[in-house]
């Protein structure tokens, strides 16, 4: 072998035991702004994941809508131009019916009802989204969403003269506001900060560490303090993207993301106290329902639940086991 020829293979050798063995890229896009919480627990996950695997995974997210709502992001999904997606359960209803379950008006009553119900659901929602070629990361709690708006809202009277957001696809609450009377208007979520700046919407339902994260708060002026419905969040992978990495990988990015998780439902029960009382600070007005008025919310919410029961909107064995559930808390009262 001439000298040379004996360089390059010297050099090729050093290469591949210095390279990670099966580098993988994974590449994660959200609607989550840079800076949020969600954003920073999750960087670090990824830097953890990175030096657990030897530098075998990187972990790459795309924050803050940059590769497009949540219609084109299960797209590029599908196209392999991205691996995976943090996603709310409305934004992936289409794709899996039973992810925006807990966001059932009313369903909740507090964290602890929460706590109790996701112990023995969250298994059964990561089996359903197994059986749609997805691998879920992460399920994590956003908090509960409240209605807001420009104008003051008291009762439904009130509401029925607003312009009133859904998300787009979001079938429960669009469900939920007609059975009060609401004929609400469905937008990306990465178009609600610009309708409310042109008024083509002036009402919506939504966390107050949201509101303020994405400053929906500069444009509303009133709160109605009666949580609507309970919002979550999922970390998801494609399954083929999943199952490419080894064994010893995808223990590492389930052990690390679950961390990331954790994090996550705690700080966002306390960001979410902290920004109602910012709300508070910077304007919003809030009033209070009192239990004449918020028994009549529940009646729609109660209305609307019947509705998606009787549409299929939900797996009965899903539906069932929160509802199992909540009876044993609430009968243990």
């Amino acid at each position: 072998m001439s000298k040379l020829l004996k360089v390059i293979a010297g050099g090729l050798l050093l290469a591949a035991t210095t390279l990670p063995v099966s580098a993988a890229t994974l590449k994660i896009a959200s609607l989550a702004p840079d800076g949020s919480t969600w954003m920073t627990e999750m960087r670090a996950a990824g830097e953890r994941i990175h030096a657990a695997t030897d530098g075998r995974v990187t972990v790459k997210f795309y924050p803050g809508g940059v590769m497009g709502n949540d219609t084109t992001v299960l797209r590029k999904i599908r196209l392999g131009q991205l691996q995976g997606a943090a996603l709310t359960g409305s934004e992936l209803s289409v794709m899996y019916r039973d992810s925006q379950i807990y966001s059932v008006p009313f369903l909740f009553r507090d964290d602890a009802e929460v706590d109790a119900v996701r112990r023995v659901v969250d298994p059964m929602l990561r089996e359903g989204f197994t059986a749609k070629g997805f691998h879920v990361l992460s399920i994590t709690g956003v908090g509960f969403a409240y209605l807001m708006s420009v104008h003051d809202v008291r009762n439904r009277e009130d509401l029925q003269k607003g312009r009133v957001w859904v998300p787009q696809n979001d079938a429960i609450a669009e469900i939920t506001f007609r059975e009060g009377g609401v004929d609400p208007i469905p937008l990306p979520l990465s178009d609600a900060f610009t309708g409310l700046q042109t008024g083509l919407i002036d009402t919506v339902a939504t966390t107050p560490t949201a509101a303020i994260a994405l400053q929906w708060h500069t444009k509303l002026k009133h709160l109605v303090d009666l949580p609507l419905s309970y919002v979550v969040g999922y970390v998801m992978l494609d399954q083929k993207a999943y199952l490419r990495l080894s064994e010893a990988d995808r223990a590492a990015v389930d052990a690390e993301f679950a961390k990331g998780a954790a994090k996550i439902d705690a700080a966002n029960r306390s960001d979410n106290q902290k920004a109602f009382e910012a709300l508070q600070e910077v304007g919003l007005e809030v009033f209070k329902p009192d239990a004449e008025e918020a028994a009549l919310w529940r009646d729609v919410g109660k209305r609307a639940l019947d509705k998606l029961v009787a549409d299929k909107a939900f797996s009965a064995p899903v539906l069932a086991a929160i509802q199992q559930q909540l009876a044993k808390l609430r009968a243990a009262e």
